[in-house]
């Protein structure tokens, strides 16, 4: 198979966990690898997916292989792949715009962003130079203007786009038309981990509506240590990332709940987590007789290599789209892989999608889509 070429924009601490989990698995037998949803798509494994370009702002990454450069501060991710196979790749200089709040200047190094002194690269030439295929977005959260430069470089070269990040691009009306009318596949937005607070949150609510319990309030908080959870101090910032959030578990919902009967965000950087996300879910319902009931959970999880197996599946997906000449949102994969997709599904129906979408089968069976439809008010 041909190797599927992916630049990176934010060299931060997800990249570190998908590139880690690139070499990882490349030395695994087919039969011990566990922790990825899928083996292949299409064809494609792990082996098959290379970076070819990566870009960021920090002076400490900015210049330096890709392989060494997600091992430098203040990048803090779980370290479970020592060595990196050479790249070839060197770190570019990204347009600074605004994917930098002014107070992460004001930490301590090992925990804040340092702006290199450089000119930005022209983006959309490197993408083309490189033979880019697939830009996956990475970029800190708040991040409007920035994620809208490599939108753009995406439409100018001609490359997918996976945004994993919640500015609103795939789901935007507007951008959405622009990568439609440009022949190139987007898969956005906002990436949904393997098994991270949201996709619990909404399976949940969905069980208490599937079982005839009325949901009445429900919160989800979740402290961290990395620098997403410092960037968020900037409650400017934050607000993208709570819609995100809280419209993705609402979606879920035969009946919206009051926005004071919901809370769900990011609730404060603790140093010492580092990239240890803890997430703290309570759901407070009635039954039967509307009996009141109460729901707690507390969640620990490695916040980036919790996502990266999705978008090593969404990498592929985004080559399968590229191959078939879809243009525009793919709304399925979307909606099974990103918290804001532009069509919010039940996530057993954007699964079942998905794997269609792998296996290049067009609609679900009528049968399948009346048991398992989308939710009320989609």
């Amino acid at each position: 198979m041909p190797k599927i070429q992916v630049a990176i924009a934010g060299v931060g601490n997800c990249a570190s966990s998908l590139i880690q989990g690139l070499e990882f698995y490349s030395h695994r037998a087919n039969r011990d690898l566990g922790g990825l949803m899928h083996r292949s798509i299409g064809g494609y494994s792990c082996d098959d997916i290379e970076v070819v370009a990566a870009f960021d702002i920090d002076r400490r990454k900015v210049g330096l292989p890709v392989e060494q450069a997600i091992f430098a501060k203040p990048n803090c991710a779980a370290v479970f792949q020592n060595f990196i196979s050479a790249s070839g790749v060197t770190v570019s200089m990204g347009p600074v715009l605004d994917g930098l709040a002014p107070h992460m200047v004001d930490h301590p190094d090992d925990e804040a962003f340092r702006l290199a002194d450089e000119e930005p690269v022209d983006v959309a030439c490197i993408l083309k130079d490189s033979g880019a295929e697939v830009l996956v977005g990475y970029l800190p959260v708040g991040s409007e203007q920035a994620v809208r430069h490599y939108a753009e470089a995406c439409l100018e070269a001609g490359v997918a786009m996976v945004n994993c990040v919640p500015v609103f691009i795939a789901s935007d009306p507007e951008w959405a038309r622009r990568f439609t009318k440009a022949g190139v596949p987007i898969i956005g937005d906002d990436i949904k981990s393997q098994v991270g607070a949201t996709i619990i949150h909404r399976m949940l609510a969905r069980l208490f509506g599937d079982r005839g319990v009325r949901l009445d309030r429900t919160y989800q908080l979740n402290t961290g240590g990395n620098t997403d959870f410092l960037n968020m101090l900037a409650q400017e910032r934050l607000k993208s990332k709570k819609v995100s959030k809280t419209e993705s578990v609402q979606s879920q919902l035969d009946e919206r709940l009051e926005s004071r009967d919901i809370h769900i965000g990011p609730s404060d950087y603790v140093a010492w987590q580092d990239d240890n996300k803890v997430c703290f879910i309570r759901m407070e319902g009635r039954g039967f007789g509307e009996v009141p009931m109460e729901l707690e959970l507390r969640l620990s999880v490695q916040d980036s290599p919790n996502s990266a197996g999705v978008v090593i599946d969404a990498i592929r997906c985004a080559k399968l789209a590229l191959e078939r000449g879809h243009a525009g949102p793919i709304d399925d994969v979307s909606a099974c892989y990103m918290k804001s997709p532009p069509v919010q599904m039940r996530d057993t129906v954007a699964r079942l999608r998905t794997e269609d979408f792998i296996r290049g089968i067009g609609d679900l069976p009528e049968q399948i889509a009346m048991v398992d439809a989308p939710v009320a008010g989609e």
